[in-house]
């Protein structure tokens, strides 16, 4: 396929990202960013006694039924009680329990009060006000009640999450095991950082960009570096990771120039094209093909134009690989802070950031071989075809990073 929308290209993309199907139990923390691969229901109510909202003092509640600012009923405190003790007797008439926050409320209690709104005075306290049942009292699976789902099935685990599963007494949790990608960059013009630059010589960023957003959404990633300008060499080095990765991102090569090599790359691996060039600016010349299990994605080499499509093509199938079920990037309609003073032609994503008043801000610079003014940036502005240019103040639609 060749020139299509960018919806499509991620439908062919989802269609040929088979989630992984090995998974591991693995501990809590080693599970952050994780994708899970079973439901997770909650096993007791949380809290699973009803407790106290602060430090006071709980007791029955018709025990005040007669108290005033004049005249204060009289309670005798009979126990203390700490978060993580438990007062095993049961509180009458006229009687109260001192309780920390946290703390089990007593048999025979029904609310509780704040230790400043009492007066204190030996073993005794006097209440100068009428409580009501069930006030400052929290009940037993106030939070989660058995029963409740609490990490569904192709959910991406955060420490929300995590701290969730330990309320409920989980040490570990069943997750689908890493997406493993191999990330490389084509182009003889690319030295490493560190490298002393040479004359038509540039540093390779894309490498860097694509590797750390990978690592970021929680793949296994293999860095394979440059892949020389040559078709038989650079198929060589990808053939030879097609059993052992899920992924094979590139950046450079998807052009028309004469060193373009991934066109020939392509059918040099055995490989079968999915598509070439998606009606989307920048990135327009990406490349899609499967090879066996693996599935591959040929970004453009310009670093914005590499960044946008990964984020927009890619990190959805990344997703469905990994095995989320909801993969689609989050999309909001926003008023534009800044003009954009150029005409669309065709569909133009434009780096942007969301404000705190709910705008949506513009960076000076667009173009795709910039990357620099897309660093502080989290959203895309999606402007379609045969649009003018865009006055501050309109609306535009937004995909949110």
């Amino acid at each position: 396929m060749q020139d299509i929308e960018l919806e499509q290209a991620i439908e062919v993309l989802l269609a040929h990202a088979v989630p992984v199907a090995e998974t591991e139990r693995v501990p809590l923390l080693e599970a952050v960013g994780r994708v899970a691969a079973e439901d997770v229901y909650a096993a007791f109510d949380n809290p699973p006694f009803d407790r106290s909202p602060l430090d006071g003092y709980t007791f029955a509640s018709a025990s005040t039924a007669d108290a005033s600012a004049e005249h204060p009923v009289r309670l005798s405190v009979i126990g203390e009680e700490c978060a993580g003790d438990f007062f095993a007797g049961a509180v009458g008439a006229g009687e109260c329990v001192r309780i920390m926050t946290g703390g089990a409320i007593p048999k025979g209690c029904d609310c509780v009060v704040r230790q400043e709104d009492v007066r204190e005075e030996g073993d005794a306290i006097f209440v100068p006000f009428t409580s009501q049942p069930f006030e400052n009292y929290c009940y037993a699976g106030e939070d989660i009640k058995k029963g409740n789902l609490l990490v569904r099935r192709g959910q991406r685990i955060h420490a929300a999450q995590i701290a969730v599963l330990a309320s409920e007494g989980y040490a570990a949790v069943c997750v689908h095991r890493r997406v493993r990608i191999a990330v490389a960059s084509t182009g003889d013009e690319l030295m490493q950082p560190g490298e002393p630059l040479r004359p038509g010589k540039i540093y390779n960023s894309n490498l860097y960009l694509l590797a750390g957003r990978l690592k970021e959404l929680g793949a296994e990633v293999t860095v394979v570096g440059s892949v020389p300008d040559d078709v038989e060499r650079a198929a060589e080095v990808i053939a030879s990771y097609a059993d052992r990765v899920d992924l094979f991102l590139t950046s450079g090569g998807v052009s028309v120039g004469k060193k373009d090599i991934m066109h020939g790359v392509v059918p040099a691996l055995g490989a079968e094209r999915l598509f070439w060039r998606v009606c989307m600016k920048p990135g327009a010349p990406a490349i899609a093909y499967t090879r066996g299990s693996m599935l591959g994605i040929a970004l453009s080499g310009n670093p914005f134009a590499a960044y946008a499509t990964f984020e927009l093509m890619a990190r959805p199938a990344i997703a469905r690989l990994a095995g989320e079920t909801d993969v689609l990037m989050p999309r909001r309609r926003a008023v534009l802070a800044d003009a954009f003073p150029k005409p669309c032609h065709g569909r133009r994503f434009l780096r942007a950031r969301m404000e705190a008043d709910g705008r949506v801000s513009l960076p000076d610079q667009h173009e795709s071989g910039s990357l620099f003014s897309a660093a502080g940036c989290d959203a895309f502005v999606d402007v379609p075809a045969g649009m003018p240019p865009l006055a501050a103040g309109a609306e535009v639609d937004v995909v949110i990073l």
